[in-house]
This record gives C-alpha cells, sequence and structure tokens, in this order.
C-alpha cells in the first residue's frame, strides 16, 4: 500500500466484517516528539487467542476467497520499517484494537494520504455501522462522531445524502488541514 489510509481502510473493513457496530479510528502526531500513531478499535466479534496469536503472518485469513491476508502483516510492517511499532489485542465478543506508531521523519513512513476520503467511504457506504474519528496534534483536536450527527438529522436523513456527504467531505477536510497542516 502506498499511504497509510488505504491502511486503514483495510483494517476497518476487518472490522465490519467482524461485525463491528461502531469504529473508532484515532488519528495522534506529536510533531515535537516526531512521533505519529494510529489507533483503530471496534466491537467486532473479536478474536481467539489463537488467531491473534498467528494474525500478523501473512497465510493467516479467515477469508475463503483467498489463502492469503495482508492487512494486518502490511500494517505492521509500515509502522516497524518506519521506526515505530506495532500492537494488536482481542477478546472473543468484545472485539479488536490495532495501534501502529510511527517515526513522522523516517524515510520509510508512508505518507498518511487522502484519510478524508477513506473516512468519508467509511461513514457513507455503511449506513447500520457508526464511527468515531478523532485527529489530534498538539492543542488541535477534532472528532467526527455519526452518532452525534446522526442525532442532528434524525432518522430520515441518511448520512449518504447529497447534501449530508458535501458537508461531511468539507468537514473531514477542514479538520484534517488545521490538525495536521499537511505536514503527514
Amino acid at each position: 500500500m502506498r499511504e497509510l489510509a488505504l491502511n486503514i481502510l483495510d483494517i476497518a473493513e476487518n472490522s465490519l466484517r467482524a461485525g463491528a457496530t461502531l469504529v473508532e479510528i484515532d488519528l495522534a502526531a506529536d510533531f515535537s516528539q516526531d512521533a505519529f500513531s494510529i489507533s483503530v478499535r471496534d466491537n467486532g466479534k473479536g478474536m481467539s487467542k489463537e488467531m491473534l496469536a498467528s494474525v500478523c503472518d501473512p497465510f493467516t485469513t479467515t477469508r475463503t476467497t483467498r489463502k492469503v491476508g495482508m492487512g494486518l502483516p502490511l500494517f505492521k510492517y509500515s509502522a516497524e520499517s518506519a521506526g515505530g511499532t506495532f500492537h494488536i489485542t482481542s477478546e472473543e465478543g468484545k472485539g479488536t484494537a490495532v495501534t501502529a506508531a510511527y517515526r513522522i521523519s523516517h524515510v520509510d513512513r508512508m505518507p498518511l494520504g487522502d484519510f478524508g476520503g477513506v473516512a468519508l467511504q467509511l461513514v457513507t457506504m455503511n449506513p447500520g455501522v457508526d464511527f468515531c474519528f478523532t485527529a489530534k496534534a498538539g492543542d488541535r483536536q477534532g472528532e467526527l462522531d455519526t452518532r452525534e450527527v446522526r442525532a442532528i438529522l434524525g432518522e430520515e436523513i441518511p448520512l449518504g445524502a447529497p447534501e449530508v456527504r458535501a458537508f461531511l467531505k468539507d468537514y473531514i477536510k477542514e479538520n484534517l488541514t488545521d490538525i495536521f497542516g499537511g505536514r503527514l
């Protein structure tokens, strides 16, 4: 994958396949410490201890359409090859949490890429799932929680409605620019 946003999309899609009804995605940058982290948490079905122990092996997958699962191994590699760390926890019936940390200045750190487009796609293409996105850097922070948006819009207006989609697209882009200033 050429950008971290695609890794995030892949991990979020794992959450959706695991039956999650809530997916939380956090981006945090500390430019003074040269640190950036991505966390994805869900309330899906979780994994057994056996599956968790082998989930970062590319030849471990729950999919029946192919025998290779590259999402988590690539996410782990992206962090570790950029001077960072990778951590995954999971509990059956409770969900899974994945965190990847990066050294921002590392030559092998992939750019964040179009995270705004990924967030918009996840929100508008999965009407039965709630998403909570947070982004922070220093004293700048933003959040988009679809539970709050749904409470404002009511049941009759879907998040994928053209006007809502346009608003969300601008809201996400403006907040990411304000928080990270294009530095990721």
